[in-house]
């Protein structure tokens, strides 16, 4: 058993003292520990060694009073499973050498077995337990196959991703035959990880919020939908789509026990959207812990008011910021963890 299981009585919509409280990419780049490893291995080595991704998971915990660690991974190891050779530039981010463009691209792309290509997550799954040793839960994730879909099309980063929307709109039959394919490795791949023992999946819809409403349906909801539907009968399925407030509604129709929202929807807001049925994670701006100590506690008390404690996770709109000072990520943990309802 859990010992602090707060995390997963949010997920279970139980009352709670407190929310529990974690950050998008809390295991990594504003920790000087994590810098230090940084600098002596490359991303995709510390991704696929399970001894550097369970060491760079339980960095936070060591220092923060946390209340789940998320796996040290990134959504890119999926593609690259399915023989889809990403690397991680220097200075450029996710870099592709040949970008997906072609149906016959799409009829080259394998589903792989992840045991064979995904076998080093799962190692460091295992590790990860044996050092959390049950004192909090541990969350598996998984990009979109939207997400995972724009970088092999557009082959790197891009503010808007307009050559990935292209070829959807221009080859659909292709774009879904990927997207298929996607889906399919990603369902396998977290199902071994729920094997493994971790306690909730996310899947992070980084992209999501490029597309208009229809087009989100069409190529982005409907195969989160599918995760969803697999992974609900054997763990907790949180979805966090980026700038998707619009299709709040829809997710709550879902099997999901969460759903994430950004900082560009007020909670009242979230809340009539999701019927006040749903529990929710976020929303704080990942670039308001460039604030004072102060003002962070502040304005992470005046947020768990609003969204109420109950049904909510408290955590970021998005990933913490590389340049955040320790003290402020520290300033807004603790802001959480020390709440105490208003009488």
């Amino acid at each position: 058993m859990i010992k602090n299981d707060l995390y997963l009585k949010a997920l279970r919509g139980e009352t709670v003292e407190r929310p529990p409280v974690w950050m998008m990419r809390q295991a990594g780049r504003y920790l000087p520990e994590f810098i230090a490893l940084r600098d002596q291995y490359d991303f995709f080595t510390r991704c696929q060694t399970p001894e550097l991704a369970s060491e760079i998971t339980v960095q936070p915990i060591r220092r923060f009073p946390l209340d789940a660690a998320i796996l040290f991974s990134d959504i890119l190891v999926v593609p690259q499973a399915m023989g889809i050779d990403f690397k991680m530039k220097e200075n450029v981010g996710p870099w592709l050498d040949n970008p997906i463009r072609t149906m016959e691209q799409v009829q080259n792309v394998i589903v792989p077995d992840v045991d064979d290509t995904l076998g080093y997550v799962f190692d460091a799954i295992e590790l990860t337990l044996i050092k959390l040793d049950n004192e909090i839960p541990l969350i598996g994730f998984a990009g979109s196959p939207w997400t995972i879909l724009c970088y092999c099309i557009e082959g790197k980063g891009s503010k808007a991703f307009d050559i990935a929307k292209s070829f959807c709109f221009q080859q659909p039959e292709a774009a879904h035959l990927l997207l298929q394919k996607i889906t399919d490795t990603t369902i396998a791949y977290l199902k071994r990880k729920v094997e493994k023992g971790v306690s909730a999946v996310q899947v992070f819809d980084s992209w999501g919020g490029m597309l208009s409403p229809t087009d989100y349906q069409e190529f982005s909801w409907q195969y989160i939908n599918q995760i969803v539907e697999a992974l609900s009968p054997l763990t907790h399925v949180v979805v966090f789509g980026k700038g998707c407030w619009f299709a709040l509604e829809d997710m709550t129709m879902s099997k999901a026990s969460a759903l994430g929202v950004d900082w560009t929807i007020t909670p009242e807001f979230a809340r009539t959207l999701t019927n006040h049925t749903m529990t929710l994670q976020g929303n704080f701006d990942p670039a308001r812990l460039h604030s004072t100590p102060e003002t962070i506690k502040k304005m992470v008390t005046e947020m768990i008011n609003r969204f109420g404690k109950d049904r909510y996770i408290a955590n970021l709109g998005h990933g913490i910021l590389p340049n955040i000072p320790v003290e402020n990520a520290e300033a807004f943990i603790r802001a959480v963890v020390e709440w105490k309802p208003t009488i």
